[in-house]
C-alpha cells in the first residue's frame, strides 16, 4: 500500500507542475494518517476514494501541504487538533487548486460536481466554516461557476 500511495503522491506533484504549485513533501505516512484520522466534519470520503481520483488527490496533497506551510504537524489528530481556520484555508486552497487542474483539462463535469458539494457541504450546512472564511468560499464559487458558464 506504501508504494502505490508513494506512486499516486508523485503523479500528484508533476499534475501540480502544471498550476505552477510546488507542494511540501508529504510522505505516504503522513498521507494515510491524515487521510484515516480523526475528523470533525461528516465527510466520507476514504483513502481507497482518493487513492483512485486525480482530482481528489490533488486536493489533499494540497491540503496537507498547506497544513504544512501552515506549522501543523501531520498526523490522525491534525484535523481536530488545529484551529477550524486553518483547516479551512487549507481546504479552500485546495478546492481552488482542484479546480483549476480540473479547469485545465476542460473537465466541467467534475467542476460542477464538486461546486455543488461545496455549496451544500461547505456553504450551507457547516456549523463549523468560520464565519470570517464564508466570503472566499463563496468567492470560489462564484468564480468557477463564471467560468465553467464562460467555457460553455
Amino acid at each position: 500500500m506504501w508504494a502505490e500511495i508513494e506512486t499516486k503522491i508523485r503523479e500528484a506533484q508533476i499534475a501540480l507542475e502544471r498550476l505552477h504549485y510546488l507542494p511540501e513533501q508529504v510522505s505516504a505516512k503522513e498521507f494515510c494518517n491524515y487521510l484515516t484520522g480523526e475528523k470533525f466534519s461528516e465527510d466520507t470520503t476514504t483513502l481507497r476514494d482518493v487513492l483512485g481520483n486525480e482530482y481528489l488527490m490533488i486536493h489533499e496533497l494540497i491540503e496537507i501541504s498547506e497544513l504544512k506551510k501552515l506549522g501543523r504537524k501531520i498526523n490522525k489528530r491534525t484535523i481536530v487538533k488545529s484551529p477550524k481556520s486553518t483547516i479551512y484555508k487549507a481546504h479552500f486552497t485546495a478546492i481552488e487548486k482542484e479546480l483549476s487542474y480540473a479547469l485545465l483539462k476542460k473537465d466541467y463535469f467534475w467542476i460542477k460536481v464538486r461546486l455543488r458539494q461545496h455549496k451544500k457541504s461547505a456553504l450551507e450546512g457547516d456549523p463549523n466554516l468560520p464565519e470570517e472564511l464564508r466570503p472566499r468560499g463563496e468567492e470560489i464559487l462564484r468564480k468557477f461557476r463564471r467560468l465553467v458558464a464562460e467555457s460553455a
